[in-house]
């Protein structure tokens, strides 16, 4: 990885010191550990009982309310767990923009989150998203260590997914320029997460293509160039176009249970503002 890549990983890291992961609504299950889950989990904590389904194991059914109502029931209990995240990295070449620092706010952001995750007690995957879903080779290192983060992916995404960690948190990191149903990628991403959270990163042009100017257009697939004069009109269809698709995605991902949130290259590599992670409780200020 070239310097520059280094330094925006190094950017991610000291960004993600101010910041600590929010508690998930479900927390994640792992190994043995110190925080609380809602979700039903092995620990000796009582928490409820519900009917019983094919499949359950039998040693947590409930034989004295069986012989009192002739019902099937099970116990349910709270879960230990140790929080763990798993941060996906879309590398299609959309990511990396000519012109713009939609790659390294990528690299950065992808840092971030790993390491406000290091510093909040879980534990870390990061993940590359291109014609398959694989982790980062040596990703179990600190970000500022990472190799291998490029964006060459030409064609679809992988919407086969891994098994991950059930209750694991996840954090998706794309600018979701793809075609197809969002519900194809994102219903894969959040089953069964604790907390499931779509970053669309975008550069500024991405949102808002230049008025009024000429454009030299790169197909990310084709590399074919098509020059195209941005006016009123042509601008305003842009923006409608990207609010419906920005739309199906957040209403992918309230359906979901998933969290989704926009940011801007430019605005977050010389701010970090993150207050729209903060306001969705993804993030805790420190």
């Amino acid at each position: 990885m070239n310097q520059g890549a280094r330094t925006y990983l190094n950017q991610g890291e000291q960004a993600a010191e101010r910041y600590a992961l929010g508690t998930p609504r479900l927390a994640p299950a792992g190994l043995a550990g110190a925080t609380l889950s809602q979700r039903a989990g092995s620990s000796l904590e009582f928490k409820d009982h519900r009917a019983y389904e094919p499949g359950d194991d039998l040693r947590h059914i409930d034989w004295s309310a069986f012989a009192r109502s002739d019902q099937l029931t099970v116990k349910l209990y709270r879960e230990e767990v140790t929080p763990h995240l798993d941060v996906v990295i879309d590398t299609s070449r959309s990511m990396n923009l000519e012109g713009t620092p939609k790659a390294d706010a990528t690299i950065a952001l992808a840092a971030f989150f790993a390491s406000a995750a290091l510093r909040s007690g879980y534990t870390q995957t990061p993940w590359l998203l291109g014609e398959r879903c694989e982790p980062l080779p040596g990703g179990n290192r600190p970000p500022s260590q990472w190799e291998g983060l490029s964006f060459e992916h030409r064609g679809e995404i992988a919407t086969r997914l891994p098994t991950w960690r059930a209750r694991s948190t996840r954090v998706l990191i794309s600018d979701l320029f793809w075609l197809g149903e969002p519900l194809r990628l994102v219903r894969p991403f959040a089953d069964r997460s604790a907390t499931g959270i779509v970053v669309q990163l975008l550069a500024r042009e991405d949102a808002e293509p230049p008025e009024g100017q000429s454009v030299r257009l790169v197909d990310s697939e084709t590399d074919e160039v098509k020059e195209l004069h941005v006016d009123a009109a042509t601008a305003r269809r842009y923006r409608e176009a990207l609010a419906r698709h920005q739309q199906h995605w957040h209403e992918a991902c309230r359906q979901v249970g998933a969290v989704f949130v926009t940011l801007i290259a430019e605005e977050l590599l010389t701010h970090w503002n993150l207050d729209a992670l903060v306001m969705a409780e993804v993030l805790q200020v420190r």
